[in-house]
């Protein structure tokens, strides 16, 4: 047989060159072929997808028409670019089996996501919490205020993974998704239009996997990703008006923006006859992740950023009681990190097997706190939670895990 031909872009430093993989044969016959073939949980790909194995690093490749793969990849690099929650691009091959023009995409596995199947749990399809319609919404307007327009919304689309007791999504299949400055109003209505009549139709699909009747309300999960979607594109985008003595009203306004996880860029304002306009615009949804990176070095999902800032806000105030003086933010993290954080996390990650991170375990370690002192009704204090979840392994998060396809 003669050699492949083929025209391979390589985007990241370290990554292996792939150059072992047999890319004279289609994917579909790669079975029984290559031993880095792995059987990972899957979502749902409308293109043959297999995933490799280089060192305990997996890879999704994934087979498209040629115009179709460069378009992606190019979207995919884009958005990474503006720090939104999407798979990384890793290559792009443009290759001929048997003759045949074909373009392969190489991402990274995304580790510990979940495809919607898994987060349907049990026998009923409208049980599943807001959780993860919320997450929907939230990866949507994410992307529409970075100027992506999606075109194919949909859950076989998104991947979850688990937040401190909430979900984040992920984009993970970017074939028709065009990046621009900005998308408009009625761009964004049509996003929400596919993606009311995609989710409709997988959950009904699900349904019938399972041997089940597809529920009646299936229509008003859709319509809840959009009412979702539309409370939380008005907190962030409404222009507001005060009086020029109401400036506090300004900060107070970021603080809620803060909370929601977006990092205000800057805030727009005019002034006439004595009153204000202002709006403030966000640049992404990663102020407390940034805010605990800079402060301590962790990385960590937005969720998870949140509740450690939050636990270091309340270690500060111990700290300048203690003392009888004002400790700053950066010496309470430093503090807190050295002498909570690292120590509970160790002991944690010493018994727990699995892909959980030692921020996982540690945010599992603060709800079953959280649990355990409501119950006593005061607060049983770190050592006590970290000795009954030692002894009740169910309370560890779980570590199962799905690709970026």
């Amino acid at each position: 047989m003669a050699a492949p031909h083929f025209e391979f872009s390589l985007l990241r430093e370290g990554i292996p060159d792939f150059l072992d993989l047999p890319w004279d044969l289609p994917l579909e016959e790669w079975e029984g072929r290559v031993d880095r073939l792995e059987q990972v949980p899957r979502g749902i790909s409308r293109h043959e997808v297999v995933f490799v194995n280089y060192d305990g690093v997996l890879y999704a490749i994934k087979q498209l028409p040629p115009e179709i793969a460069a378009r992606e990849y190019a979207s995919l690099l884009e958005m990474e670019e503006r720090r939104l929650p999407v798979v990384r691009a890793w290559g792009h091959l443009d290759t001929h089996p048997y003759g045949n023009p074909t373009s392969i995409l190489i991402t990274r596995y995304l580790i510990r996501s979940l495809p919607y199947q898994t987060l349907f749990a049990g026998q009923d399809l409208m049980q599943t919490g807001a959780g993860l319609l919320d997450a929907m919404a939230g990866l949507l307007v994410q992307l529409h205020l970075a100027g992506v327009f999606w075109g194919d919304c949909s859950l076989a689309n998104t991947l979850f993974r688990r937040d401190a007791g909430t979900l984040q999504a992920y984009l993970v299949d970017a074939e028709t998704a065009e990046v621009r400055d900005q998308v408009s109003d009625g761009m964004r209505s049509h996003d929400l239009d596919i993606m009311e009549e995609n989710v409709a139709g997988m959950l009904a699909d699900l349904a019938a996997m399972k041997g089940m009747t597809a529920p009646a309300e299936l229509d008003e999960v859709g319509r809840y990703i959009r009412s979702s979607y539309r409370g939380l594109w008005q907190e962030i985008t409404r222009e507001e008006e005060l009086d020029r003595e109401e400036g506090w009203r300004i900060q107070q306004r970021i603080r809620r923006l803060n909370d929601l996880g977006f990092s205000v860029r800057e805030v727009a304002m005019t002034g006439a006859d004595g009153r204000l306009r202002f709006r403030p615009i966000v640049a992404d949804r990663h102020y407390h992740r940034d805010l605990l990176h800079s402060l301590t070095g962790i990385d960590a999902e937005e969720e998870q950023a949140r509740q450690l800032i939050n636990e270091v806000q309340q270690h500060r105030i111990a700290l300048s009681d203690q003392q009888g003086r004002s400790v700053s933010l950066s010496a309470a993290a430093f503090h807190w990190q050295l002498e909570v954080f690292r120590p509970l996390a160790a002991s944690l990650v010493e018994v727990v097997e699995g892909s959980s991170t030692e921020t996982e375990l540690y945010c599992a370690l603060l709800e079953h706190k959280w649990y355990l002192s409501e119950h006593a009704r005061r607060d049983v204090g770190h050592k006590a939670a970290l000795e009954d979840m030692l002894q009740n392994p169910g309370m560890m998060p779980s570590t199962a895990g799905g690709p970026g396809l």
